[in-house]
């Protein structure tokens, strides 16, 4: 049998469950593992600037593709703390990755060792599981069942924690005969796919909201056939955008209180039938449940057993994976559009594509300094259906959501439960590392940006090109906006007058100095007109240089984006489109 230190092990497991990319920074207690990386071979290593920004790699990078396990390793201690956040992240939204930790000496764990920490019980409550590894021998089991369970039921992240000592002790293992273990996913009986159709069949304005689990699934292709056989307009989640493209006739919007479409609201709160695959109803697009739920037949189609009822209780619920229950649902509504016994939707689908014909609104404003509306305006013109975006949270996502398009699955990778600040820079060098040949363009608010900009010194090191566009307010934009409900202004200005940039008036920070001394290029635009030049012009220099680019835009200091606190009661602050130049990048032209 042959023998080779527990470290190697892990490694050779690694490469045999698919892993050919891995996001760290290496020290003491972990160095162990990263000879053994070095030795071993074919797995490529991204060295982070911080650990947090390794975890968030590691999310983008499982994001990008079906299969896709990013792995994040770190030092013990700090390094792993650092990693809850990225752990938290994944867990919210159902993404597998591998969170590796270097640990003291097993004889010293408790006894106050440098960067000690008992990091597994600190990640229980964010991972699948987190195991502190105190025989080497178990080591190779230990990584075998954490991919088994990254990848069964409900996917999410594990982290495994190696004492120093255990990952330098040999062990006998025959990485030849590695096995991975078979991936359990839940399956939908036909029974409870025919009593889903059948509810369907009874009402007269069904709609399917389709949520993140179809993409984990890679089933998108399954719900666009569903939708097609059944005629139901389909309500994508800021999770499961991407799922049907935003120009296919059946795409009604999306919904919610904040990432939503007027027109998506409207078809919402006109259905009398919802039936939801892979989501989780999510308080952002749920509101308040007396008006989501009134007058409506739900069913509710999840991965997770504890995921049906837990905001509230389904007219009926079936616990499978997504792809499973669509590939039924697609074989018995083919079986029922064969005896005829389909209804004709054609009248349900049209009125929901005339709310989009209606119902928008503005984006086109000459403004100077500029309304970020029009920032995203301009993105539509420069970002065709290939683009990938990526971003985390405020104002910048918000707006983009409402704003933007995206046509394929995993084309808006968003962090959507946990929302952390500075997830967008690494979490688009995980995405760009996955899949360099598809372009990405990141959105991010000032704040968002400055949170973990070091991070865009990682894509000059490795050469990963990116187009980032700042939108710049100087302000803690939605905190602000959420703020005027307490009639207070407090600790949200992020302005003062650079005394090395006077040019930049109030805005602080020039972004342009740190970006270019962080290695990257960088544009900045203070004139709507100025915008497409702009991103035209990045997208050449990410070509010719191989870094990040990211293009700032000055925008007014305060606006009001459109969110409410419930479905019905969405604030719309602007002035909404009323002839067809005020959104000339809308889907549909703009029916007056």
């Amino acid at each position: 049998m042959p023998r080779m230190t527990a470290a190697r092990a892990a490694v050779e497991i690694l490469k045999r469950e698919g892993v050919t990319n891995a996001f760290g920074v290496p020290g003491a207690a972990i160095n162990p593992f990263y000879k053994a990386l070095q030795q071993g071979g074919g797995i490529d290593h991204t060295l982070a600037r911080h650990v947090e920004g390794a975890s968030h790699m590691a999310e983008g990078y499982t994001r990008a593709d079906p299969g896709n396990i990013g792995v994040c390793i770190g030092t013990s201690g700090p390094a792993g703390t650092d990693m809850i956040t990225g752990l938290y992240s994944a867990i919210g939204d159902s993404i597998p990755i591998l969170c590796i930790t270097g640990q003291a000496p097993t004889a010293v764990i408790h006894k106050e060792d440098f960067q000690a920490v008992d990091i597994a019980s600190i990640a229980k409550p964010v991972t699948k599981a987190a195991t502190t590894v105190l025989e080497a021998a178990q080591v190779p089991g230990v990584f075998q069942q954490a991919f088994h369970l990254m990848r069964s039921g409900r996917p999410g992240p594990v982290l495994i924690d190696l004492p120093i000592d255990v990952q330098l002790t040999e062990i006998e293992f025959d990485p030849e005969t590695y096995t991975p273990l078979p991936v359990y996913k839940p399956f939908a009986s036909r029974p409870q796919i025919e009593k889903a159709l059948s509810l369907l069949l009874a009402s007269e304005r069904p709609l399917i909201v389709a949520g993140g689990g179809i993409i984990n699934a890679d089933a998108s292709d399954l719900l666009v056939e569903f939708a097609e056989l059944t005629g139901t307009p389909v309500i994508p989640t800021l999770m499961g955008w991407g799922t049907i493209a935003d120009d296919h006739e059946l795409n009604a919007g999306m919904v919610g209180l904040q990432t939503s479409h007027r027109y998506g609201n409207a078809t919402f709160l006109a259905s009398d039938f919802v039936i939801g695959i892979g989501n989780r109803w999510a308080n952002r697009h749920t509101g308040g449940l007396d008006v989501y739920t009134k007058d409506r037949t739900f069913v509710h189609v999840d991965i997770e057993p504890t995921q049906i009822g837990k905001i509230f209780a389904p007219d009926y619920g079936i616990v499978s994976d997504a792809r499973a229950a669509l590939e039924l649902f697609v074989e018995v509504a083919k079986e029922l559009k064969a005896e005829g016994r389909l209804p004709d939707r054609s009248e349900w689908a049209a009125s929901a594509q005339e709310r989009k014909a209606t119902l928008q609104r503005r984006t086109h404003f000459d403004n100077v300094p500029m309304k970020p509306q029009r920032v995203y305006e301009e993105m539509n013109k420069a970002f065709g259906p290939e683009t990938r975006y990526v971003t985390t949270i405020g104002l910048s996502q918000i707006a983009g959501a409402q704003m933007l398009h995206v046509y394929k699955p995993r084309h808006w990778i968003n962090c959507g439960q946990a929302g952390p600040l500075g997830w967008t820079i690494p979490a688009a060098l995980g995405v760009a590392t996955a899949d360099p040949e598809t372009p990405v363009v990141a959105l991010s608010g000032d704040y968002d940006f400055q949170f973990m900009l070091e991070e865009l010194a990682v894509g000059a090191q490795h050469r990963i090109p990116y187009v980032h566009v700042l939108v710049n307010n100087a302000y803690l934009g939605l905190i602000r906006q959420a703020q005027r409900n307490l009639d207070i202004n407090f600790q949200v200005n992020l302005e003062f007058e650079n005394i090395n940039s006077p040019e930049l008036g109030v805005y602080g920070v020039d972004h342009v100095k740190v970006v270019e001394g962080l290695g990257c290029k960088a544009i900045r635009v203070t004139e709507p007109d100025q915008l497409l030049p702009a991103f035209e012009e990045a997208k050449k220099l990410a070509a010719e240089y191989r870094v990040p680019v990211v293009v700032e835009a000055i925008l007014e200091r305060v606006t009001n984006i459109s969110m409410g606190v419930q479905i019905d009661g969405v604030n719309e602050w602007e002035d909404l489109a009323t002839e067809p130049g005020h959104a000339p990048t809308s889907i549909k032209p703009l029916k007056v």
